[in-house]
């Protein structure tokens, strides 16, 4: 299969303009811009958290006998890059690559409570802030109040916000820089994360987090890990 040479001008084009694509002055022959080198590390830095996450996120679901995610923030939204299910007939309507909105479920909040004041405004201006249900909040003003909760206490809460009946626990992974790379959360019914077990859970979901971020380099402070 060919392409016009005009087509893969526009398309070279648009890569050099974007970044991903530099043209030598003297050859003029087109060289891989420092944004594509960019996109790799950032994919084999994911590789690498979601191997270092792997044997915690299973210890996490024998432990709790519920779902446990891990997400990413890519373009303002949660995507789950990974999910473990306990054995039995439940089953959350939740995918690898599912992309979620950050509002209103717990790895989203999670994956935005730490964001550089300037990064979360625009976040908050250029996306929605779609109601679910009445649960969901949707006034950027208690999103924010919500943020600054998560940073105190440790974890994000999604009190059937998302979807109704369900509930979800998420807490941030930090890398060596002290940045949010990841988040992960335990999802369940909300029979099964209740008022009376839910800090129980944000403890363990904590310390599992504590875990993964260690393992990537991360230095703890209290100010991020709360007891």
């Amino acid at each position: 299969m060919s392409a016009p040479k005009s087509t893969l001008h526009c398309v070279l084009l648009t890569l050099e303009r974007r970044g991903y694509l530099e043209r030598d002055e003297t050859s003029h022959r087109y060289v891989f811009g420092l944004k594509l080198f960019s996109l790799v590390n950032a994919g084999i830095n994911q590789v690498k958290v979601n191997e270092m996450a792997l044997p915690v996120l299973h210890s996490l679901m024998e432990q709790t006998r519920m779902t446990i995610h891990m997400a990413i923030l890519d373009q303002g939204e949660a995507v789950l890059v990974n999910k473990i299910e306990p054995p039995g007939l439940l089953r959350l309507a939740t995918w690898i690559g599912k992309r979620m909105d950050v509002h209103c479920t717990g790895v989203g909040k999670a994956l935005i409570a730490y964001l550089p004041p300037d990064q979360l405004e625009e976040l908050l201006t250029r996306h929605p802030l779609p109601r679910h249900n009445e649960n969901t909040i949707v006034s950027a003003r208690k999103i924010k109040e919500q943020l600054k909760l998560i940073r105190t206490v440790g974890y994000a809460f999604d009190d059937e916000e998302d979807e109704i009946g369900l509930r979800c626990i998420g807490v941030p992974i930090f890398d060596r820089e002290n940045q949010v790379v990841a988040a992960i959360s335990v999802a369940g019914t909300i029979a099964q994360i209740t008022r009376e077990n839910r800090s129980k859970l944000a403890e363990l979901m904590k310390s599992a987090a504590l875990t993964i971020s260690r393992r990537l380099g991360f230095h703890p402070s209290g100010a991020i890990f709360p007891s």
